[in-house]
């Protein structure tokens, strides 16, 4: 059994720094850069972008599938574990994890640092790239499966499904950690949608009716 839950204070014992605290420790200087976080930056786009780069052109390098599965799998498990440890907790603020208590229960933990001076501290730039990067690596995955499936590639199929389940745990967790666990994302865009609906209708009620009234007409044929 597993529980998911969403919390502001460090979890770990042995965190180095606390979470959200790491900003603390830079140097004021690099406040003024348009990139604070230049190296997790290029890791966090480096390791699935590479992964996807070897997936589509090994066989120009390489007839072997052992070692084109090797290679992309050693990628994406990098850039699983850089998204999950350290770039999702510098760039945005946000930090998933598992442990299991005494009594062999499971507990999913979702983070987010939501405090006004955490988020001012959050670079614009790097937050951007955060997103577009786990965002968009998955849907090529995706591209790629169907491309797999449709082409009988069933070997191919296995390591592509294996690119999917790792990028997607970190979207999944990521996203439950920017919206918060106690919320389900359909219920968030259902109550959006009643929201919006609400709106409208009041609108309609409340707008004034600007047809024009209808005028006098004269009659024709009047001797």
């Amino acid at each position: 059994m597993a529980s998911a839950t969403v919390r502001n204070v460090p979890l770990l014992d042995d965190d180095t720094i606390p979470f959200g605290e790491e900003d603390e420790m830079r140097d004021p200087s690099k406040a003024s850069q348009k990139y604070t976080h230049p190296y997790v930056t290029f890791f966090h786009l480096f390791f699935r972008g590479a992964s996807i780069v070897i997936y589509m052109f090994c066989g120009w390098f390489s007839d072997s599938f052992i070692t084109s599965f090797v290679f992309v799998v050693l990628f994406l498990s990098a850039d699983f574990w850089t998204v999950k440890n350290i770039s999702g907790r510098l760039l945005v603020g946000l930090r998933w994890w598992n442990y299991v208590d005494d009594d062999g229960k499971s507990h999913w933990v979702f983070e987010s640092r939501n405090s006004p001076s955490y988020q001012s501290r959050i670079n614009k730039h790097e937050q951007r790239i955060f997103w577009l990067g786990l965002i968009l690596c998955p849907f090529f995955w995706g591209l790629f499966f169907l491309m797999a499936l449709f082409g009988l590639k069933f070997k191919w199929l296995l390591l592509v499904m294996i690119a999917i389940a790792l990028n997607a745990a970190n979207l999944y967790g990521y996203i439950k950690c920017n919206y918060g666990a106690s919320k389900d994302l359909n219920s968030a865009a259902t109550d959006f949608m009643k929201t919006q609906l609400f709106k409208n209708a009041f609108d309609i009620m409340t707008k004034p009716n600007t047809a024009a009234p209808p005028t006098n007409v004269r009659p024709t044929g009047v001797v």
